[in-house]
């Protein structure tokens, strides 16, 4: 194995693979560096095992439902532990297909933990190698806050190792992994609290989303505490945790807690100390349009670069640095606007582009149009439960450019792809119109909306 290689990659998740391969399909000498489990936070602890529990606690909905259709089903319960081995199993045939994957691209991988020891060079157990570029993309890690007993809690990392469903789990932030795991809990049997900083949840996302989210949440049997601000945890003589208010109030008590308040960005121990590259004051490599740094040579992608924290983007900027730095594409970049993104809540979300406040910011509200519809899926026309759907639409301009696309209700999160290449091709609202409904769907109500 060389010690001088034309591009070393620190980081084997999703960014970090996509690049690496990508580079050495133009013919690069690529060296990937990886100290924990290959596939990064989507793999392992994010996107995929987060993806199985929601598809079981739906299964869950829809076998409490069958009953109304018509079948004659006996629910002998569930076993958290079974689906457990079965996601852990499927994460392992993951982890082993991007080894594979490496290999058949002829990228080299060490296992280790990599550090700068220069702006040209990083170091893995005492040895060092040395590149003409260089990739950072080693994600984040789950945020715990700075309270005494913090450390009973989990976070979604710990979620993930739970052997048993809890009987009892509040879950502490306002961000999609707190609303995707309440959610999951709630129905798969956990009495779940949601405990908010603020009055909002998704306070990022379209306000009828979030509205409309938090009200289905709490019809659904989540209790949602708001304006909380926690001083500690503790833990009682019965085992059970308690998560005391700052006026002294006991929240509780809990068989577990999880923190979902947010993600830093791993790069306290990358060794930037030895360095010039520059960071923001939360820790994200500072970065510019085309993923450089302020390093000439070194780069960021994914999570750590403080951009969009979703699977695909980090891949999009990848493989677009790849092109850029060794496949003579030497304007190849990530264009960040409108990119779609999916909460599997409970209904799910979609979403793309402008929300209806981000809209009346930048262009003026006399510019802007809404058109929404909010109805009840016909899933639901037989059963004496009943969920929401709504669909908005963000429009601007006399020739009414849709500018937003935002969908809550089931199925959401399939529906949003076909529409987000719409309005990434500067869709106006009479396309939406010219185009004939697929009747009967959720998704035509996008196309029949007046």
């Amino acid at each position: 194995m060389s010690d001088r290689y034309d591009f070393v990659v620190i980081g084997g998740g999703s960014g970090g693979i996509a690049a690496a391969r990508r580079a050495a399909f133009y013919g690069a000498r690529v060296l990937l560096l990886e100290a924990a489990r290959i596939g990064g936070t989507c793999v392992n602890v994010g996107c995929v095992p987060k993806k199985v529990m929601w598809n079981t606690s739906r299964i869950a909905e829809m076998l409490q439902d069958s009953t109304e259709y018509g079948f004659d089903v006996a629910n002998q319960g569930f076993d958290w532990a079974v689906i457990k081995r079965a996601r852990d199993r499927y994460i392992q045939r993951l982890n082993e297909i991007y080894h594979r994957g490496l290999r058949e691209s002829d990228v080299d991988k060490i296992e280790g933990h990599a550090r700068f020891t220069d702006n040209r060079a990083v170091e893995v157990d005492g040895q060092r190698f040395r590149a003409h570029h260089i990739l950072i993309a080693t994600g984040g890690s789950p945020q715990v806050p700075d309270i005494p007993g913090a450390e009973l809690g989990i976070t979604s990392d710990g979620f993930f190792e739970l052997e048993h469903r809890p009987q009892s789990m509040a879950i502490v932030g306002a961000g999609y992994i707190a609303a995707e795991l309440a959610g999951v809990c709630n129905a798969l049997g956990c009495k779940t609290t949601l405990v908010l900083r603020k009055e909002q949840l998704l306070r990022s996302f379209d306000a009828t989303l979030r509205e409309t989210l938090l009200e289905e949440m709490e019809c659904t049997g989540i209790s949602v505490l708001t304006r909380v601000d926690l001083h500690s945890t503790e833990q009682a003589d019965n085992g059970r945790l308690l998560l005391r208010h700052r006026n002294g109030e006991a929240i509780g008590a809990f068989e577990c807690v999880l923190w979902a308040i947010g993600r830093l960005p791993n790069t306290a121990d990358l060794g930037l100390e030895n360095t010039d590259i520059a960071t923001d004051d939360a820790g994200f490599v500072i970065t510019d349009g085309y993923q450089n740094s302020n390093v000439e040579g070194v780069y960021a992608v994914g999570d750590v670069s403080g951009r969009r924290a979703l699977t695909p983007v980090a891949i999009a900027a990848g493989r677009a640095l790849a092109d850029r730095l060794f496949g003579g594409k030497p304007d190849a970049t990530l264009d960040y606007e409108n990119v779609p993104s999916v909460v599997f809540s409970h209904p799910p979300i979609g979403t793309v582009g402008l929300t209806e406040d981000e809209a009346c910011e930048q262009f003026g509200r006399g510019m802007v149009k809404i058109y929404q519809s909010r109805f009840t899926n016909m899933y639901y026309s037989v059963l004496r439960r009943t969920a929401p759907t709504v669909v908005k639409l963000v429009t601007v301009g006399e020739r009414e450019r849709i500018v937003g696309c935002h969908i809550i209700g089931d199925f959401a999160d399939e529906i949003i792809q076909g529409f987000a290449v719409a309005v990434k091709m500067g869709a106006r609202k009479r396309d939406f119109d010219n185009t004939v409904a697929i009747h009967p769907t959720a998704a035509e109500e996008l196309v029949t909306l007046r």
